[in-house]
């Protein structure tokens, strides 16, 4: 059976006000791009003639210009769930123009299912390859797994974007598996980082296939800055942290496997433990994949990895492709329900690493509001991971804007990782390890270990200012240095007891 060819215009002009789009893809990687970028010009068309046109959109994480940023500036998302980094997305949320619901990464398959977020109308996928039948279509995933299953099992229609700048080897790395419902649903049998239980593609109902779509259009990668003293320091010390671990036996020699999140930090800390002799060659089980593991992969330093998504540079991306038949026994790609599974990152003994915003004196961390209004970017799995993690780390650099900004704070703008959440703070000053410590006793850990030296003796004083209790605030003060900053452009207040007054 051949399915309709058509032209991205044709199927975006399918696609009416209102309605709901599940789409492929993972952070940039893998995501549908062809009918979104023709969707948002038919939204300007629509909103020039002056009727109205908005359309919900479910994904695995965020997207990249040709979906988040086109269909933003287009006035073109009336919803939108879960992750995104896209600046002009944010920029839009951030002026109350999306109704935008961010939520952990291993949830968004399931909620769907579940109906908390209503029908699903339309999925696209991007594919590599696709072998047409005619009950069902096996549909091949191209650099992301994201909520592929889910979508176009609750999907009434779906489009495919055949898309010939991936690789048809790229089948090689999915592992396709879609959770059972409760009461339904069974444990996961997976119990090693290169555990496979699934199916190299995606099964979809033939009927429900409106289209496919072939086009040439590279992943929307974006490369991260390049390390710099701060960010390689911070690597450094998360290193020295770990191994000192392992020697003392609180981590198992052989090692266990690293979770870390997305940008250059993350590839700071990777190189640095790369480097270090006294770390045993290592699995990766994560969400996403950068250039950095890449490498490690094919040195040996890195033996096995899963994750949800290749977040690379398409440099990066054409070195999987090139050697897939190395990396088509290391890496598996895996929906993000499973990547992020809560039950797995327990069971494998994960060490999550992960960027905050900000931290308090006890441990709280925000990871996605600048002082708890602007959205930078959502939570992503960082609560997937730092929860459920054998050792969950935050990193962050402990100024901010030339030092006008302290990433440690008496009490975090916007509370997305609790202190019960948070084991370990690094900053490039040093290690606040939080185990076992009483809250007066991480408050004296973070800032004597964490905080920049500008804001150290600030910090002092406040905690002193604080009244009693089993955790000591002063609620007058607490948001004094982000109250400064608004008003001032520094959060380097004169005195905390002055404020007060």
């Amino acid at each position: 059976m051949a399915y309709t060819r058509m032209t991205a215009a044709e199927a975006a002009a399918l696609i009416k006000n209102g309605e709901n789009l599940a789409l492929s893809g993972f952070t940039p990687s893998g995501t549908a791009k062809a009918v979104t970028k023709e969707l948002a010009k038919i939204a300007v068309a629509e909103h020039e003639a002056g009727r109205e046109f908005k359309v919900g959109l479910f994904t695995g994480a965020s997207t990249g210009q040709s979906t988040d940023g086109d269909l933003a500036n287009a006035m073109a998302i009336k919803y939108r769930a879960p992750y995104t980094t896209n600046p002009d997305f944010r920029k839009h949320v951030n002026m109350g123009e999306i109704a935008y619901n961010d939520i952990h990464l291993s949830q968004m398959a399931q909620e769907l299912r579940y109906g908390f977020m209503g029908q699903v109308d339309w999925a696209i996928l991007e594919v590599c390859d696709i072998e047409e039948g005619e009950t069902t279509c096996k549909a091949y995933l191209t650099s992301a797994g994201g909520i592929s299953p889910t979508a176009a099992r609750l999907a009434k229609h779906v489009i495919l974007e055949l898309n010939s700048f991936h690789s048809a080897g790229a089948k090689y790395l999915h592992d396709v598996y879609e959770l059972q419902d409760p009461p339904l649903r069974q444990p996961v049998p997976i119990t090693g980082v290169s555990d496979r239980i699934g199916t190299p593609y995606v099964e979809i109902d033939a009927s429900k296939i409106v289209g496919v779509v072939e086009c040439h259009i590279p992943d929307e990668a974006r490369a991260f800055k390049d390390l710099d003293p701060v960010t390689t320091q911070i690597g450094m010390n998360v290193a020295e942290f770990l191994v000192a671990d392992m020697k003392r036996g609180i981590i198992p020699q052989s090692f266990l496997p690293l979770q870390s999140g997305v940008g250059s930090t993350a590839n700071a800390i990777l190189a640095a433990l790369s480097q270090d002799k006294n770390v045993p060659d290592f699995n990766i089980f994560t969400e996403v994949l950068q250039d950095a593991v890449v490498d490690m992969m094919l040195e040996g330093r890195v033996k096995e990895a899963s994750a949800c998504s290749l977040t690379v540079t398409n440099d990066s991306l054409m070195k999987v492709y090139d050697n897939i038949d190395y990396f088509k026994n290391h890496l598996t790609l895996r929906q993000s329900e499973i990547s992020n599974s809560p039950e797995l990152i327990r069971r494998l003994g994960v060490i999550a690493i992960n960027t905050a915003l900000e931290c308090d004196i006890y441990g709280n961390a925000n990871s996605t509001h600048i002082s708890g209004v602007k959205m930078m970017n959502g939570i992503g799995g960082s609560g997937d991971f730092e929860r459920n993690a054998y050792i969950s780390i935050f990193t962050c650099p402990s100024v901010a804007k030339g030092g006008m900004i302290s990433s440690i704070v008496p009490m975090v703008s916007h509370h997305d990782h609790t202190e019960h959440d948070v084991n370990v703070i690094v900053t490039e000053q040093g290690v606040a390890d939080l185990r076992g410590k009483s809250p007066m006793q991480r408050a004296q850990c973070i800032i004597e270990n964490c905080a920049h030296p500008d804001y150290r003796q600030l910090l002092w004083d406040y905690l002193k200012l604080s009244s009693g209790g089993h955790t000591k605030h002063c609620l007058s003060a607490a948001f004094a240095m982000h109250d400064t900053l608004a008003r001032k452009g520094d959060m380097k207040l004169t005195d905390f007891a002055e404020y007060v007054k």
